[in-house]
């Protein structure tokens, strides 16, 4: 009897062997179609291998630690990682594999810190693609040990070193703040670009503001997940450009102040990068992206001169720590003024 789709198979191999009999099974395709199986183990009989196979299909971990690859680990935890992960998110860890050849067929228990470090630095793009690599790494260690592949994460000793990079960081300039404006009541999502713009908060940052974080009584709200020590849990005045579009999302009364048009979750910043910035930016025919609204708050709060300190506290960064040599708390009400100005 043929076995079910993806189950696995057993044949007995040519000659005269002590264990003709082979259980493999496909665990999935490379970028080039190659299948890429895992073979179960050789078995004198036919029922032997079979029960292997059975065995296997229960649980697909027992298998060889002192031989399974970086390849076959991948293979494993992308199974489960890519179950409901956008295109962009499989497209970004498919790439950090792709970019590390030289680890593809090692066995993944010889695998040490100094070859992840030799894959990243063979690797000739830029930085956030090197970044993304050794996301792929550590979770691919987290995977492998909390299956007890392995015994020690050789990826938390990774090191990128700092971004040399330096993008081109464009603010947008009052005419395009103005024509944002006047389409918002037209076009979706444009009031979250000014938000963005009016806040100085990051993108991710306005993606995780939930329903409880925000106070419209006392008009500000708390960012509660960022990036950054220096940006959590601090209070952000609402300015009073962009109160109305708190109002009207926060009367919703959804779990978060942005979600997926189509699903009732959190909006992914690929998704607000790719379906709801950028054709924005196309419709009005400018050439920004979600960062800059962040560079742009801080230019408007320096062009009218507003305390450093409060711009410090306000954006989350300590970038202006090293132009101030006496740290000050500013409540609420001085970051307000700071906002107004602008």
């Amino acid at each position: 009897m043929k076995n079910p789709n993806g189950y696995g198979s057993v044949y007995k191999l040519s000659g005269k062997r002590r264990h003709p009999f082979v259980a493999k099974k496909t665990l999935g395709f490379d970028d080039n179609g190659k299948q890429l199986y895992q073979v179960i183990g050789y078995y004198e009989k036919r029922e032997q291998a079979m029960l292997a196979l059975a065995e296997y299909n229960k649980n697909p971990l027992l298998i060889d630690n002192e031989k399974i690859t970086f390849e076959e680990v991948f293979v494993l935890w992308k199974a489960k990682k890519f179950e409901g992960a956008t295109t962009s998110t499989i497209n970004g860890y498919n790439a950090a594999y792709k970019n590390s050849p030289s680890l593809h067929n090692m066995k993944f228990k010889d695998i040490k810190t100094m070859h992840m470090d030799a894959a990243i630095s063979n690797c000739k793009l830029g930085y956030g693609s090197l970044r993304k690599m050794k996301i792929l790494y550590q979770q691919m260690y987290e995977y492998a040990m909390a299956n007890d592949l392995i015994q020690k994460d050789y990826s938390e000793y990774v090191k990128l070193g700092e971004n040399t990079s330096n993008p081109d960081r464009q603010p947008f300039s009052v005419e395009e703040i103005n024509m944002l404006f006047e389409i918002e009541p037209t076009l979706p999502f444009v009031d979250t670009i000014l938000i963005l713009i009016y806040s100085g908060i990051r993108p991710g940052e306005l993606l995780n503001i939930k329903h409880e974080d925000i106070n419209l009584d006392e008009e500000y709200f708390t960012v509660t997940d960022s990036k950054t020590e220096a940006g959590q849990n601090r209070l952000v005045p609402i300015s009073k450009k962009t109160l109305p579009y708190f109002r009207r999302r926060f009367e919703l009364n959804t779990p978060y102040l942005i979600m997926h048009p189509s699903k009732n979750k959190k909006m992914g910043y690929d998704y607000y990068y790719r379906a709801t910035f950028q054709p924005i930016m196309d419709e009005l025919n400018i050439k920004h992206r979600p960062h800059d609204c962040r560079h742009t708050f801080a230019t408007l709060l320096n062009n009218a001169e507003a305390n450093k300190t409060s711009i410090k506290n306000l954006i989350g960064h300590n970038s202006f720590i090293t132009t101030e040599k006496t740290y000050t708390h500013k409540d609420i009400n001085e970051l307000r003024k700071a906002i107004d100005l602008i």
